[in-house]
């Protein structure tokens, strides 16, 4: 793949002040108001390199914000892939092992499998599970317009539209039936059920990596999400025109297989595909084709590496739909 070199405008800053946290947790701080209210996590660094989630929770900590009803607690996830970044190869550190944000089954956490990813995961494990509703913050390797990611529940559904409303994340990818390659943080336990028992819980891509404008994008939507939960005073916004919102259907996630695979030609998200046409080809594994008209793709791979996602395919969901 030919891409050029990102440009980058936020760096990795030294997070050791923030290590011992008050949770017994490494990296993990809760602030309880005293009063009734939901629990929110603020998650931050579940990939290493997916720097805008580091400034908003920098921000949280560093401003003092405290919740004025339920609890508020900000983490730091993946700390360790955070410090192995390189200038030379800024996309190298997302992960050490496994991808953090695919082993949040049981199956994965009680199973024999160790790795940096696991262990951090089941540290985080109650920490996640003790929240009602979680923002995930998470970036992306190409500029594209920022989006949410979010299991196919209405709570979920509401809270994007109504926070993105404010910060113009006017792009949803819905998952009705999961990612089909790993449990996500925000699909652990409760949150990945239907019932009435589980918060909202979503993901929020802010745009590229490494981009000034992700990470403000980043703590805009923490502090919308929080006041959208009652837990800070809403902040204040220019009104804006109402923007029309674009939502897709996750329809299937395709893996790199072979070390052969390859675009038909250079993507970087939102390219759309007629039904049967040629996405990729992967070596002795086959096409790749577009299972639809108006197939999307979102978050292709800048660098195909075998057994990690190559694509997202999905199909756009109707107003009525």
């Amino acid at each position: 793949m030919n891409h050029a070199a990102p440009v980058l405008e936020v760096l990795p800053r030294n997070l050791s002040a923030y290590r011992a946290g008050n949770t017994g947790v490494p990296y993990v701080h809760r602030f309880d108001s005293g009063r009734p209210g939901p629990h929110v996590l603020i998650n931050a660094l579940t990939h290493g390199n997916e720097i805008c989630g580091m400034v908003a929770a920098t921000h949280l900590l560093d401003t003092g914000v405290r919740p004025k009803i339920g609890t508020l607690t900000v983490s730091f996830a993946h700390v360790e892939a955070y410090e192995a970044f390189r200038h030379d190869e800024p996309f190298a550190n997302r992960q050490l092992v496994h991808n953090l944000n695919r082993i949040w089954s049981d199956e994965w956490l009680d199973g024999p499998e160790h790795s940096p990813e696991l262990r951090r995961a089941r540290e985080l494990r109650p920490v996640v599970a003790a929240a009602d509703h979680i923002l995930d913050i998470h970036s992306t390797s190409q500029a594209v317009a920022p989006f949410w990611v979010y299991p196919g529940f209405e709570r979920n559904a509401r809270a994007a539209l109504a926070i993105g409303a404010l910060d113009r994340v006017t792009t949803h990818l819905v998952m009705p039936a999961g990612l089909g390659s790993g449990t996500p943080l925000i699909q652990h336990g409760r949150h990945g059920r239907a019932d009435g028992g589980a918060g909202v819980a979503l993901v929020a891509e802010c745009g590229q990596h490494f981009l000034q404008a992700s990470a403000d994008l980043a703590t805009a939507v923490t502090l919308d999400f929080l006041a959208y939960f009652g837990l800070v005073d809403a902040p204040s916004h220019a009104a804006a025109p109402a923007a029309r919102q674009r939502r897709f259907q996750l329809l299937q996630t395709c893996m790199v297989r072979t070390p052969d695979f390859r675009f038909v030609r250079p993507l970087v998200g939102f390219e759309t595909f007629a039904l049967g046409e040629l996405i990729a080809n992967d070596g002795d594994a086959g096409e790749i084709r577009a299972p639809c008209d108006d197939c999307t793709v979102l978050m292709p791979t800048r660098q195909p590496i075998v057994g990690r996602e190559a694509v997202y395919l999905t199909r756009p969901i109707l107003a009525n739909g």
